[in-house]
């Protein structure tokens, strides 16, 4: 068995060949600094491979056949295997995703996104859609609604609010500010045109806040075309339908029947797309 050191298998990523412009290797974003322990909780085999391409450079080739002609020890079907397993414990996805090139067209281009920290399916699916999770932010004495009614008074004093009245305000201020308001704006909203003398500062605040709170954004229409790829055998599919990146066949899960739910018009299209890729090069490499 090769030496249980991650280390002892990692090579300098210099020289590593790296796959086609737009193709290979991607660092998922929200990683956790490097450490000596990263991949301790893999057998030693996949903490070697995990540790060797936690180190190459982004659009590295990232196929069993690459990966076996730079690492001695292993053959095309351990990667392969290794590769398998990286997926399972979360740290790796293979994704296929149709993108707009220079030349004006759409083409599939084939990724492998690498996290050196290990993600679940439900975490993957948000990155690789678009909805990168964002960290929790240190929890503050008084939020940002509270804290602009505090101070409304400095802008007009006939406004002027108590703790008592900042407090109950709060959770009509804050859907302000959630759909996109700025605190100029929300004071701006509540001292415009007031009458010479303000008897309740706070009943007038609390009409205003329920009148004319904005409406909720709406969502821009999404554009963007993606695939994941199962990591065994490349059959792509919707990032939920790979659970550990793999799809039913790998995984050893019988078929059972679904009704499909209807596509939209840039499914179509995509998926359309993605036939002809593959009748087109039956035996690509995923590189």
């Amino acid at each position: 068995m090769a030496d249980a050191n991650p280390s002892a298998a990692v090579r300098s990523p210099h020289a590593f060949p790296m796959a086609k412009p737009g193709y290979g290797k991607k660092s998922a974003p929200g990683q956790a600094p490097r450490t000596a322990t990263d991949f301790a909780h893999l057998p030693p085999r996949e903490a070697q491979i995990a540790a060797f391409v936690d180190r190459l450079p982004e659009g590295a080739a990232m196929d069993a056949k690459t990966l076996a002609a730079q690492l001695p020890a292993y053959g095309q079907a351990a990667c392969r295997t290794a590769l398998r397993r990286l997926s399972e414990a979360g740290h790796l996805r293979r994704v296929k995703e149709h993108l707009k090139g220079d030349d004006g067209a759409y083409h599939w281009v084939t990724r492998t996104y690498f996290s050196r920290t290990a993600r679940d399916d439900a975490w993957w699916t948000a990155v690789l859609t678009g909805n990168t999770p964002r960290p929790e932010a240190p929890p503050a004495p008084r939020s940002r609604a509270y804290a602009l009614l505090a101070t409304l008074g400095r802008t007009d004093p006939r406004m002027t609010l108590s703790h008592a009245d900042c407090v109950a305000l709060e959770p009509l201020a804050a859907p302000w500010l959630e759909r996109g308001a700025t605190e100029a704006e929300v004071v701006r909203a509540l001292t415009a045109g007031l009458p010479p003398e303000v008897h309740r500062a706070a009943a007038l605040a609390r009409r205003r806040l329920v009148d004319k709170l904005p409406p909720e954004p709406q969502p821009a229409a999404a554009t963007r075309l993606l695939l994941v790829e199962c990591t065994v055998c490349a059959t792509p599919g919707r990032p939920e339908a790979l659970p550990g990146g793999l799809c039913r066949d790998c995984r050893g899960e019988p078929h059972t029947a679904a009704l499909a739910a209807p596509l939209s018009p840039e499914e179509v299209h995509a998926r359309a797309a993605l036939l002809r890729y593959i009748n087109r090069e039956p035996e690509r490499n995923h590189a």
